[in-house]
């Protein structure tokens, strides 16, 4: 399955992942394009019902003409906020596929994507205060080097931060192109496509705080999901597959997990399965593919 919006990543395996029941309610929290609700909506018999998230307004014209489907324009941080508004409480499944849509990547405005130039905005929600040309250009230098270190891996942080500061004092960074030509000196051409993408996504986790999103939603997933239900979750880069991993195997982001009377460690959550990658055949598809990580989990 495509769409022009968005390639849905394994979306078969992350669907059987659910593990279906017809009449189960299950919650895609990042709809995009639609293809994997679409894909749960297939399995799903007349008494099933699907929730489904995006905060990004642009998703809305996805919006899938059936009964059982529900889409809510919000980030998926509010997960058990407004599923109580619709008197849910507790869900079979839930299904999470992280990161930027092919459609986010694609419209230039936007500024995602390295390939075009555009005001540096990355807002997934366009209601959002902090864009990217706050980031840039109103983060103090340390700050900025510690966005650029801790969530786009960058050795040299600390220069780039140094040389945007220097710049940025004569005049505002105000698109793509300029910051580009700003940090020039550190993209030698082999590796420039890379190292741009790695500041491209620490400037873009930052400006909507994806950490702190996800690290919100899991916590909300145990209370959420009903006992035997599985959790079902596409990650792009290693910040969030180890926070999804450690979350899975202790229940927590830090320390170690919860242990009773007896020693036994006591987790919310079991993993089914093992690590889940595409397929050659996915990634010669769809090349944005070849980074994702399915991890599949199950409430105890």
């Amino acid at each position: 399955m495509s769409s022009p919006y968005h390639n849905p990543v394994l979306l078969h395996e992350s669907v059987d992942g659910l593990n279906i029941k017809h009449d189960g309610v299950y919650v895609d929290v990042t709809f995009g394009g639609g293809g994997h609700s679409k894909e749960i909506l297939k399995r799903l018999g007349e008494e099933g019902k699907l929730f489904a998230f995006d905060q990004d307004e642009d998703a809305l014209q996805n919006a899938i003409d059936d009964e059982r489907f529900q889409l809510i324009n919000q980030n998926f941080r509010y997960l058990k906020q407004f599923l109580k508004f619709y008197g849910i409480r507790k869900v079979d499944g839930i299904l999470a596929d992280f990161g930027v849509s092919s459609h986010q990547f694609d419209e230039a405005e936007r500024g995602f994507s390295i390939r075009f130039n555009a005001d540096l905005d990355m807002r997934m929600n366009r209601n959002s205060e902090l864009s990217a040309y706050e980031v840039v250009n109103t983060y103090s230098p340390e700050d900025l080097a510690s966005v650029l270190f801790q969530y786009g891996e960058l050795r040299n942080a600390k220069a780039i931060a140094k040389t945007i500061e220097v710049s940025r004092s004569v005049a505002p960074i105000k698109t793509t192109d300029e910051l580009k030509g700003v940090l020039s000196r550190f993209l030698p051409k082999m590796k420039e496509n890379k190292i741009l993408a790695q500041i491209y996504q620490a400037i873009r986790i930052e400006v909507n705080q994806e950490i702190e999103v996800l690290k919100e939603f899991l916590l909300q997933v145990p209370d959420m999901l009903e006992k035997g239900g599985r959790l079902s979750m596409i990650s792009y880069h290693s910040l969030e597959d180890r926070l999804v991993k450690r979350f899975i195997r202790a229940g927590k982001f830090e320390g170690e997990p919860e242990k009773d009377f007896y020693g036994n460690i006591e987790v919310p959550l079991k993993k089914v399965g093992g690590l889940i990658v595409p397929s050659a055949e996915e990634i010669a598809r769809n090349n944005r593919a070849r980074s994702a990580k399915l991890r599949i989990a199950e409430r105890i």
